[in-house]
């Protein structure tokens, strides 16, 4: 079996089948490659992305060509756990600027989701945003001040745990 024959045949609610198969692949020089391509299909996006944040949190890193691949999936991300993955994803990330205005513009319709855990990430990715492009990093903050006033709780835990990391932004 391969990669995606696997995930296909796995039971795709169980993180420890996904992890057993992240194991067993992630070693692959072309791991990163095939799970991006992977989750240009809808029925995969879910444990694709699982796969790369799983990658990503286990220490490994990308190149700006693997970042620019994932930056043109994002219009195309269905679901809200495919969108947390991503999100989740870019505080390992160098964002070229070429792929800037569309995590940018990504960013903005998942403040808006009606996940609340898209959203609560959101916030997060608009400050690592801001990190590395500092242009963004008064918007973020008046995002913030905005979201401690009518947020959800778990989207307002998100927020003051990235304030508090930073010392109030």
């Amino acid at each position: 079996m391969n990669l995606e024959q696997e995930i296909t045949a796995s039971d795709a609610k169980s993180s420890g089948d996904m992890g057993s198969i992240y194991s067993r692949y992630c070693d692959d020089a072309l791991f990163v490659s095939q799970v991006i391509e992977m989750a240009q299909r809808e029925s995969l996006q879910k444990d694709a992305t699982w796969l790369l944040k799983q990658h990503f949190e286990n220490g490994h890193r990308i190149d700006e060509g693997q970042v620019t691949n994932i930056a043109k999936l994002l219009p195309d991300l269905t679901c809200w756990e495919t969108k947390l993955h991503v999100l989740q994803c870019l505080p390992y990330i160098t964002i070229p600027s070429t792929e800037k205005i569309g995590i940018e513009r990504f960013l903005r319709t998942c403040l808006v989701d009606t996940n609340k855990f898209v959203r609560a990430w959101a916030y997060n990715g608009f400050y690592e945003l801001a990190l590395q492009y500092p242009e963004y990093m008064a918007e973020t903050k008046h995002f913030f001040k905005l979201a401690m006033k009518d947020e959800a709780a778990s989207v307002k835990a998100r927020i003051r745990n990235i304030l508090k990391k930073t010392n109030g932004a």
